[in-house]
């Protein structure tokens, strides 16, 4: 299938502005406001739905990133799995899974920051660009996984060749061109997430361990006078 206007942009020339974006403006907030570079938590204003969301999501995410990743790096290794079918329902299944659970965590994430008035002050637009973004990454990611089965398997044979044409600065639009619409819309929907990763909050994972994972949760206790701070103001 010919390539058409919209798969010119979207997969040939979107892909090289997004990573263009990527490295120029993450260096130059860099260097211009470094402390910037924080995930400017709310959980101060708000713990309990803070935690049941962030934790299924970063979760869930996280272990979705490096399926893909995976699936990037050892191709072969991957389609050589799934030759056995058993193999395969296991993959497939735990991908979905993952995939499920992350989007459980970001619903929870965007229900507390409109529930929560302290929270919504303090929301920014940026944040629901990115909300909104990866509501589709993971809609869409899910639909594929339901509607296209054994995605594992054609992503390692067709999308990675694809992203392995872009590194090579020779994007092969036929390997995605004639892919289905939904598929389109999570690659999409992947790259304009790199375009606007260093205008946005997840910066913070460019220089912050990501520990709060797996540690024990923390207390937080105000110990202050307010007579004394009454007269002191």
């Amino acid at each position: 299938m010919p390539a058409t206007p919209f798969d010119l942009f979207c997969f040939a020339a979107l892909p090289y502005i997004a990573i263009f974006l990527f490295i120029v403006v993450t260096i130059e907030r860099y260097r211009d406001a470094p402390f910037s570079y924080s995930s400017l938590s709310s959980q101060f204003l708000e713990n309990k739905q803070h935690f049941f969301a962030l934790v299924p999501f970063h979760y869930g995410l996280l272990t979705v990133l490096v399926a893909h990743f995976l699936g990037l790096f050892i191709p072969r290794q991957v389609i050589w799995w799934n030759s056995v079918p058993v193999r395969l329902y296991v993959l497939e299944i735990t991908g979905l899974m993952f995939g499920l659970l992350a989007l459980i965590g970001l619903i929870g994430t965007i229900l507390r920051r409109l529930q929560s008035d302290r929270v919504r002050v303090t929301t920014l637009p940026t944040d629901w660009i990115v909300n909104g973004l990866l509501m589709i990454q993971f809609l869409s990611g899910i639909g594929v996984a339901v509607f296209y089965p054994w995605g594992s398997t054609w992503y390692a044979s067709t999308a990675v060749p694809y992203l392995w044409s872009l590194a090579s600065f020779t994007p092969n639009l036929a390997l995605v061109s004639g892919m289905p619409l939904l598929v389109k819309l999570h690659i999409i929907s992947a790259f304009l997430l790199v375009a606007v990763f260093p205008f946005t909050r997840l910066v913070h994972v460019l220089v912050m361990p990501n520990q709060y994972l797996w540690r024990k949760p923390q207390v937080v206790r105000w110990y202050w006078n307010r007579r004394k701070i009454r007269e002191t103001a």
